[in-house]
């Protein structure tokens, strides 16, 4: 025997022996190991390196991370890509390997890399559902949200229109796939494909009625789905349709005044109503044209990290714009008056998506913003009776969801009534 070969034994031993010894080993020891086992029994020991690496790679302290967090995940991909493509377990150990390495070049902004992996996810997706006969393919939801961020949105409303296709196909659970509806109803709108969109939205309506008259999802999840497709049904021109929508929205919101929630939930359900929010208050955000913009019928745990950091990086910046504003329209209301009731929604949609899962500190944070913003607004339908009169109304639609998601029914009922004679509807 060489030394070589003696070097390479020794190196097999150690390396087992870190493994068989009790006592706690550390992430890097398990990689030191199993990248030597593996040159020994690839099939046995490639799959386990690929886990191994991803682990350390979560361990990574914060001076160090960027340096070499990426470069583990990298290799966590190589060597899953290395595996024989006959060993059963490839595709799945690739699957997970790609999917943590995307989320950290999104995190590094390095984003056209990053959605290449998810192609490549998506690609393995529809190769295992094709063997399994699934209808849904793993990775279509993160390929379309990954589209929809770089402005892409006719792709991705193809690919969610595919997902909820599937999901249909396949049974999947409405609480499930009221997500994916969601999202499909942004790609579409995002997209201009109106009638689509409405047509997406009244399938998510029939189905949150169905789950709460059912008992099987809550009462507040079928109104904000009546509110939300008001909104949209009103930025298409169908006023009067969204007239009658509205109407069943004050007879539901009626009953949740009367008898609260029939039974309790997780609270979920304010999760559904961000996503929701940040769906009609697309039209007023404005974003940076030279950076990505967030999928708005997604929840934010969904966005890529790069676009969920861009999203709330700026609120106190946006909250000192909105402050320098409203002494501008304090001074000259004529000229800067809406555009502060504008920036001031944008401000509590993105404060209210912020705070959502903070529920300690949620409503205290979130509440005097939409106060602020029916202030705002009545100000403005004084000023100017003709346009300002239906932003009162939606400030005070805002509000009422706000209240409704804190399960305060009452004054949720109050401003709800009150934004319907602003519009007209009611006496």
């Amino acid at each position: 025997m060489n030394h070589s070969e003696k070097g390479d034994q020794d190196d097999i031993l150690r390396a087992r022996n870190v493994l068989l010894a009790s006592g706690r080993r550390t992430p890097r020891e398990e990689v030191d190991a199993y990248r030597v086992l593996a040159q020994v029994s690839p099939a046995s020991y490639l799959p386990l390196l690929v886990r191994a690496l991803q682990r350390l790679s979560y361990e990574t302290g914060a001076d160090e991370k960027h340096a070499t967090c990426l470069a583990l995940r990298e290799e966590a991909v190589a060597v899953a890509r290395s595996m024989d493509p006959a060993e059963p377990s490839r595709a799945d150990v690739l699957y997970r390997a790609l999917d943590t390495c995307q989320q950290e070049l999104y995190s590094l902004g390095q984003r056209a890399e990053g959605l290449a992996m998810r192609a490549e996810m998506l690609a393995i997706g529809r190769a295992q559902a094709e063997l399994s006969g699934n209808s849904v393919a793993a990775g279509l939801h993160e390929w379309a949200a990954g589209l929809s961020e770089e402005g892409r949105y006719a792709e991705a409303a193809d690919a969610m229109t595919e997902l909820v296709a599937a999901e249909l196909a396949d049974g999947t659970a409405c609480g499930i796939l009221a997500w994916s509806l969601l999202d499909w109803i942004a790609t579409l709108h995002d997209a201009g494909r109106s009638s689509e969109t409405l047509a997406a939205f009244e399938t998510l309506v029939s189905m949150e009625a169905a789950e709460a008259a059912n008992d099987r999802g809550p009462m507040a999840c079928h109104l904000y789905s009546l509110i939300g497709y008001a909104q949209m049904l009103d930025t298409h021109g169908r006023g009067e349709q969204a007239a009658l929508v509205r109407q069943e929205a004050l007879a539901l919101l009626t009953e949740l005044a009367d008898t609260g929630e029939r039974k309790s939930w997780s609270g979920y359900q304010t999760s559904f109503w961000v996503v929701l929010l940040t769906l009609s208050g697309a039209e007023s955000d404005r974003p940076a044209p030279d950076g990505p913009r967030p999928p708005s019928g997604a929840a934010p745990v969904q966005w890529s990290p790069d676009a969920r950091q861009r999203y709330f990086d700026n609120l106190h910046a946006l909250r000192e714009e909105v402050d320098a504003l409203a002494a501008r329209a304090t001074e000259d209301p004529d000229r800067h008056l809406a555009e502060l009731v504008r920036l001031h929604r944008v401000l509590a949609v993105r404060s209210a998506v912020y705070w959502e899962n903070r529920m300690a500190q949620f409503a205290k944070r979130v509440r005097s913003l939409f106060d602020d913003g029916v202030s705002l607004a009545r100000r403005l339908s004084q000023q100017n009776p003709a346009d300002g009169k239906r932003t009162l109304a939606r400030s005070l639609i805002d509000r009422s969801t706000f209240h409704t998601a804190v399960f305060e029914f009452g004054p949720a009922l109050d401003d709800f009534r009150h934004a319907l004679r602003c519009l007209k509807e009611a006496d």
